[in-house]
């Protein structure tokens, strides 16, 4: 179903009426409104912007659709057949750095197989057919090894650095003793060129008892990846469990501590591992207690939202709201909430090209909806 041009937010008896919500203290920017470019999308997982106009949206069922300018929707064919069972499925939907030249989009998804289901990596042109898309030359570049029986922690989010390699995100697959393990892919960070081998300069290649395209581990369910607009540098925000999530900058090499260390408990209350520190371990620049359930996560440096350039925006599942986290450095300085109105589970958040910032949001009637300046 489409929704184009459609001034959204609150739902009030069934449907979706007009919203402003005001941006704290009034400068420039004075108020948002909630544009729903489309509805009716099926647990939207991701979102990316083609130079051409329109969006590509992954579903966690395993269908990747084409989204147009005005809210129409068709289905993309040549998509991997994806695991689609709990948090498994079609996930997340890059560009290729190339993409003007190469028509090249690369998706994460969960692969079944008899060992159980992982994650991996699929890579494949974006072809013009019927007044819509389609894949072609489709690959499975990269298949870890974080098998498991389940439907539980896959990530994954893609980033592409400025190098040009890819990183991809990896969750612990409920099992958190494997996220301290360097030898297996779970709960970790991975550093891959766009062929899905080992990037050059990995910090574990030559040891044989590493996975060499680790580039971090102790990591344990990271549904949040952007590179920082100024720095080039990778940010990550994870799950934790009952409390405990947290954003990490993860560098090479170093281990982030799950499930040894935490801020959060076990969901029965239980204490997690050994504490809040340990040496040798990564302590997170900001961490939730009690947890928001992060998804999805972006950078403002559109000149669209004054109020808001250098913030960090993290999508909330469980907490049903945007976070905006003012940032100085590596510094969260101040903390608020967001779209708490919508009354959504927020899946991802991104700027798009022109500027705009977007959400989807998580439900069988899952929308793509543009945050516009008033």
């Amino acid at each position: 179903m489409t929704a184009s041009t459609r001034i959204a937010s609150l739902v009030t008896a069934g449907a979706l009426s007009t919203f402003f919500w005001t941006a704290g203290p009034v400068h420039s920017q004075s108020s948002i409104a909630l544009e729903t470019v489309t509805d009716g999308l099926s647990y939207p997982w991701s979102v990316a912007f083609l130079p051409q106009g329109g969006y590509l949206v992954t579903e966690r069922d395993g269908v990747l659709k084409f989204v147009s300018d005005e809210g129409a929707q068709s289905v993309v064919a040549g998509a991997p057949e994806v695991f689609a069972q709990g948090q498994g499925g079609l996930l997340d939907v890059v560009l290729s750095p190339d993409f003007d030249t190469d028509n090249t989009i690369f998706l994460s998804f969960s692969q079944g197989s008899p060992e159980g289901a992982g994650t991996s990596v699929y890579r494949a042109r974006l072809n013009p057919a019927g007044g819509g898309y389609e894949l072609i030359d489709g690959d499975t570049i990269f298949a870890a090894n974080n098998k498991a029986y389940g439907g539980r922690h896959f990530g994954s989010r893609l980033a592409f650095s400025p190098d040009g390699n890819l990183f991809m995100t990896l969750g612990d697959r409920g099992d958190g003793p494997r996220s301290q393990d360097a030898s297996d892919h779970t709960g970790s960070v991975l550093r891959l060129t766009r062929d899905g081998d080992p990037a050059p300069g990995n910090p574990f290649a030559g040891d044989q008892t590493a996975k060499p395209e680790i580039w971090s581990i102790g990591h344990r369910n990271p549904q949040s990846a952007a590179i920082h607009p100024e720095t080039g540098i990778l940010w990550t925000v994870e799950h934790g469990a009952r409390g405990g999530d947290e954003i990490n900058v993860p560098e090479a090499g170093k281990n982030y501590g799950w499930p040894v260390i935490s801020y959060g408990r076990h969901y029965s209350g239980g204490k997690i591992g050994e504490g809040t520190e340990k040496d040798g371990m990564e302590q997170p620049i900001h961490y939730w207690d009690p947890s928001i359930a992060p998804s999805g996560m972006a950078f403002v440096t559109s000149d669209l939202y004054p109020d808001w350039q250098g913030d960090l925006l993290v999508g909330a599942l469980r907490g049903q709201h945007l976070a905006k986290l003012e940032l100085d450095g590596k510094a969260i300085v101040s903390e608020s909430r967001l779209l708490e109105d919508l009354g959504e589970r927020i899946r991802d958040v991104r700027q798009a090209p022109d500027g705009y910032l977007y959400v989807l949001t998580d439900s069988d009637d899952g929308q793509l909806i543009r945050l516009k300046p008033q």
